[in-house]
């Protein structure tokens, strides 16, 4: 007989684990099931998750299109005098790459300096350009409205392999050079 109690009891508290489980698990519905993460992105917890180079609610925005177009450089070297020129950045392969078409206003044509982005960053990583070592990053400050133009804060340097005299642009000492994007 206390077997059969035993039995009983077990199977009471067994069946009313498994209906509270149930209940509970139906009241909190996946998060998930109505976000589609677009480009490779996954969802957890209703939030996507975005591959490297994409961005969004649904990852649905590719990074580096906030950073490709024409911008319009002006700057102040500390070996050069100040300068008002345009560079163009266009798209440099992989999805989060980047390539710079007359950068430092002083390069021939058809030499790229090439980068990365990440977020709001543009990373140019240590490279040898036309006799010349280049490195930097850059802080894109989007527009606040439609009238106004992103700009970014580029920090870079270049050092001449011939003379080894480094022109700074705010990486070490002086002034960070300002881009600002036209439309």
């Amino acid at each position: 007989m206390k077997t059969c109690l035993k039995a009983i009891v077990l199977s009471a508290l067994s069946a009313i684990v498994v209906f509270t489980g149930l209940t509970i698990s139906s009241c909190d519905p996946d998060k998930c099931k109505a976000i589609t993460c677009a480009y490779g992105g996954v969802c957890d917890g209703g939030q996507c998750t975005c591959a490297t180079g994409y961005e969004g609610n649904q990852c649905e925005k590719i990074t580096r299109d906030k950073f490709t177009g024409t911008w319009s450089v002006t700057e102040k070297g500390t070996l050069t005098n100040p300068a008002l020129y345009t560079l163009k950045i266009k798209d440099g392969g992989a999805v989060h790459e980047v390539a710079i078409e007359n950068f430092y206003n002083l390069f021939p044509s058809g030499v790229e300096v090439y980068a990365y982005v990440s977020n709001d960053t543009l990373y140019i990583p240590r490279q040898e350009q036309f006799h010349r070592t280049v490195e930097g990053r850059g802080y894109l400050q989007p527009n606040v409205n439609e009238e106004e133009d992103a700009s970014i804060e580029m920090h870079y340097y270049v050092a001449d392999s011939a003379t080894h005299k480094v022109n700074d642009y705010g990486w070490d000492e002086g002034q960070p050079s300002l881009w600002d994007k036209q439309l």
